[in-house]
């Protein structure tokens, strides 16, 4: 028997087909091949078509079964792994009303932190253990506000895993692990956080009913198994946004765990077994997806928006079409000593950033020497700038008693790297475990579990591959330790206003 899991990304649908029995790996796909366009029609603002996502996500399945030679007849589960924190809206047909608003875009800041201050920091932090900020709830009072004939057709609001397992099974669904990313969880309580909603003037009514994240979440219609090529009836047992599904993905499961990523955002996640918060929102606080009433589980996520996004930023300005350009680009990096002879990146240049305070700084260069500085200079002054926000942001993870000791995270991305490995490990002290997986077999696995295909989530990640571990270099810690030292002096002059001489 097979499962087969999607990850819902900004850049790219992804899928993969697992054996269910051995955790192999027998297909795999992505869709498109380039990446997929984000709307940007004013500053900080991004959009994109949920419809879009599904014609992907039908493509990527098309090219699943060209490799599986007709495997598809054998899956048992399906599981979804999505961006975080995006605003789709539908109506009673499931027509979607205007473009999602996703995850880096920037424009209900103002409006969370008009909620944050009227509810009381006590009150929000105690209840919600985040501000409102730029989450999905405030993008939604921000279309209440500004699209008002388009906020009276809403019949549900809905994260983009629910509508992408809407579109599978026809029945519009949320889990507590989706609302608490919307900011619309109460911890206290463990339900709906009508605070927020009495604050908005949403109506709950409005709010998809809730489904646990491993757990029967309908079956897939005639309509929907006749576009994927998979049977009628197949059941969706599991999703969860990307980062708690990467955290699953890599068996991070339980209170001192941690894991990371570094796609189109940067994200370091840790598990507690308590409520813990940051009193300045700069990190945030949800439900992970094996929490229960008398085994909490929560996670801790340290996200930086602008990490891959800058690598392929850099791809585009520098190097050629259709080059092998990211081996290029890591091989031309390792050429160049830490610190990038002074070159310095600030990498804060896609939305609001929360670890800066919901500040939307800009990516900039510092000390360049146009006589000195090559592209090789900026490749490794991009890796090492991403490091150092990453390093800066894990100083708040820190103060809430989340410490740093082995750090895993799936041989993807910018840990294809070696010297954005070393970097990681050496600034931060942290142990690097990379394994061969990613978010769309961590849905995969996800819906063995949610399906009871495995007795136990431990049971689900036989299989999973171990590609090698990278320890911190303490002969180069006092060369990243001077050069994060002098990234964090600019980031502050930045801050606070002034212009780098």
């Amino acid at each position: 028997m097979y499962l087969l899991g999607y990850d819902i990304g900004s850049s790219s649908i992804k899928a993969s087909l697992l054996e269910a029995a051995s955790g192999r790996l027998v297909a795999a796909a992505t869709s498109p091949k380039t990446e997929l366009p984000i709307r940007a029609e004013r500053p900080g603002w991004a959009e994109q078509d949920p419809r879009v996502w599904w014609e992907h996500v039908v493509a990527a399945t098309a090219e699943i079964g060209a490799q599986a030679g007709g495997r598809l007849d054998d899956v048992r589960a399906v599981g979804i792994s999505y961006q975080m924190h995006g605003l789709v809206l539908v109506d009673r047909n499931l027509d979607v009303l205007r473009p999602a608003i996703i995850w880096c875009d920037s424009r209900a800041v103002e409006i969370g932190e008009r909620a944050f201050a009227a509810l009381g920091p006590d009150r929000c932090l105690g209840r919600l253990l985040n501000s409102p900020g730029n989450f999905t709830a405030s993008k939604l009072r921000w279309v209440q506000e500004h699209e008002p004939e388009i906020y009276r057709r809403i019949h549900a609001f809905m994260l983009p895993g629910d509508y992408i397992a809407a579109r599978m099974t026809g029945e519009v669904q949320t889990t507590p692990s989706g609302l608490s990313e919307g900011i619309l969880w109460d911890f206290v309580d463990g339900r709906l956080a009508g605070l927020l909603l009495d604050h908005y003037g949403i109506s709950p009514d409005l709010v998809p009913p809730l489904v646990g994240t491993f757990a029967y979440q309908g079956r897939l219609t005639r309509a929907a198994a006749a576009e994927l090529g998979l049977a009628v009836g197949t059941p969706v047992s599991y999703r969860a946004g990307d980062q708690p599904n990467n955290a699953l993905s890599l068996n991070v499961l339980h209170p001192g765990e941690m894991a990371a990523t570094a796609g189109t955002s940067g994200v370091v996640y840790g598990v507690s077994g308590r409520t813990v918060h940051d009193p300045r929102s700069r990190v945030n606080t949800f439900v992970h997806v094996n929490h229960a009433p008398d085994r909490p589980r929560y996670g801790v996520i340290l996200c930086v928006n602008g990490t891959g996004i800058l690598n392929r930023w850099l791809k585009g300005q520098c190097w050629p079409a259709g080059a092998p350009a990211y081996d290029e680009m890591n091989a031309a990096a390792a050429q160049v000593p830490v610190g990038s002879a002074g070159l310095t990146i600030l990498p804060f240049g896609n939305g609001a950033e929360r670890t800066l305070g919901n500040r939307n700084l800009g990516a900039s260069i510092h000390g360049l020497e146009l006589n000195l500085h090559t592209r090789a200079h900026l490749a490794r002054a991009v890796q090492e700038g991403i490091v150092f926000a990453l390093h800066y942001g894990i100083g708040t993870l820190r103060e809430m008693g989340l410490e740093l000791g082995t750090v895993r995270a799936g041989h993807a991305n910018l840990f294809l790297s070696p010297l954005f490995c070393e970097a990681f490990a050496t600034l931060t002290g942290a142990r690097v475990e990379l394994f061969r997986t990613d978010g769309s077999q961590g849905a995969a696995r996800g819906a063995g579990i949610g399906a009871g295909i495995y007795g136990t989530p431990g049971d689900a990640f036989v299989g999973l591959e171990a590609v090698r571990t990278i320890e911190p270099r303490p002969d180069l810690a006092p060369a990243y330790q001077g050069a994060y030292a002098r990234w964090a002096r600019i980031l502050e002059r930045e801050l606070a206003g002034t212009q780098d001489p």
